[in-house]
């Protein structure tokens, strides 16, 4: 066993839906000394010293593909995998439910990334855990800690301000447990681990840095290259931000500032970016591994252009020590659709606002 190894017991349990949460997972269990990495002789289950983690796949191909590359390094780092079809048929929640059902109740702790998921507070349901702990999904998680403190009920930040549909009237009542489990009780704990930066969290709420150890302990430093890299959104998949403007956008950013190669996101479609190559004439790259990874990885650019997103507050921690500039581009408030959410403008300045360590460039509209 290494000298920083503890061990989770059979206990801990920890449910991922996309890569950067196992990423997170993996940043949590290395900040708490959990598992032990495979020696080279080391048998298919490593030690046995980490935790279970459960991988709720996904359809999409590109995050099905991401997910089986970090579950390979998380298995490196002496966790157990459990790939659950979670989403295989009209059985397969029921399947999925009732598989998981014996772990969750022998569970004292639970690991999750996605406190809005409909699956995920299903299971929260079930499980009586003492200790609770979420770790990063993106920029969502600074919304849940403010919902949380706020004793709103949690919707998606781009959700929010319409009207609950019928599937969330059915829901309401497991989503209102879900809320209760992740609050503070008496015997209970909850621990919220995050690069984001949280200004309230509920009383009771711990809340852990995450500073990307196990990132820049893995991989890296990256071999530097003199041009710049632009990072992809799904702003416009989510229908917040029109496509026209969005394409328009990045042609302008990449002009501007001279980037060759653009970093899609997994959940931007095809469509969209063939088109948008065929408009810049930038390079698509399809990460197999999370932005964080790839970058530290390298070969990477010495600037880094992006528009609010979580990667502005995570790369920087990844790239510390290189000479590699991180810059975040406004969302000009004419791009969003007539669809987006009230709240959406003030989220995306919040994001941008709040990054540290970047350099803050004025909306294309006004390069």
């Amino acid at each position: 066993m290494s000298p920083r190894a503890g061990t989770t017991g059979p206990h801990t349990l920890a449910f991922v839906e996309s890569p950067v949460q196992l990423l997170n997972v993996l940043e949590w269990a290395h900040t708490h000394a959990l598992g032990t990495p495979k020696s080279p002789g080391a048998g298919p289950s490593g030690t046995g010293a980490g935790l279970i983690l459960v991988v709720l796949s996904p359809n999409d191909p590109m995050t099905r593909g991401q997910l089986r590359r970090m579950a390979e390094l998380a298995r490196d780092e002496g966790h157990e995998i459990r790939w659950e079809e979670a989403r295989g048929g009209t059985a397969a929640p029921f399947r999925t439910v009732g598989g998981l059902a014996p772990l969750l109740r022998a569970a004292t702790r639970i690991v999750l990334g996605d406190p809005f998921s409909r699956y995920v507070q299903l299971l929260l349901t079930i499980t009586r855990a003492p200790d609770v702990v979420v770790v990063d999904d993106g920029t969502a998680t600074m919304e849940f800690v403010s919902q949380l403190a706020r004793g709103e009920r949690l919707v998606r930040w781009h959700r929010k301000g319409g009207r609950p549909g019928l599937r969330d009237l059915v829901f309401a009542p497991v989503s209102a447990k879900a809320r209760r489990r992740l609050t503070p009780a008496a015997g209970g704990r909850v621990e919220v681990f995050s690069s984001m930066p949280i200004d309230e969290s509920p009383e009771g709420v711990s809340v852990t840095a995450n500073a990307f150890a196990w990132t820049r302990a893995r991989f890296g430093p990256p071999r530097i290259t003199k041009g710049a890299d632009l990072v992809g959104t799904s702003l416009v998949e989510t229908g917040v931000v029109d496509a026209d403007r969005y394409l328009e956008a990045v042609r302008s950013l990449a002009t501007a500032h001279g980037a060759t190669r653009y970093f899609a996101h997994r959940r931007e479609s095809a469509e969209k970016l063939h088109t948008l190559a065929a408009r810049t004439g930038l390079e698509i790259v399809r990460p197999d591994l999370p932005l964080e990874l790839i970058a530290r990885r390298g070969p990477i650019g010495r600037t880094i252009l992006s528009f609010p997103s979580t990667v502005v507050h995570t790369l920087p921690l990844a790239l510390a020590g290189t000479d590699v500039r991180v810059a975040v581009c406004d969302i000009d408030p004419s791009w969003l659709t007539q669809h987006a959410s009230p709240r959406a403008q003030g989220f995306l300045s919040g994001v941008t606002g709040t990054a540290r360590d970047v350099h803050r460039l004025s909306s294309v509209a006004s390069l």
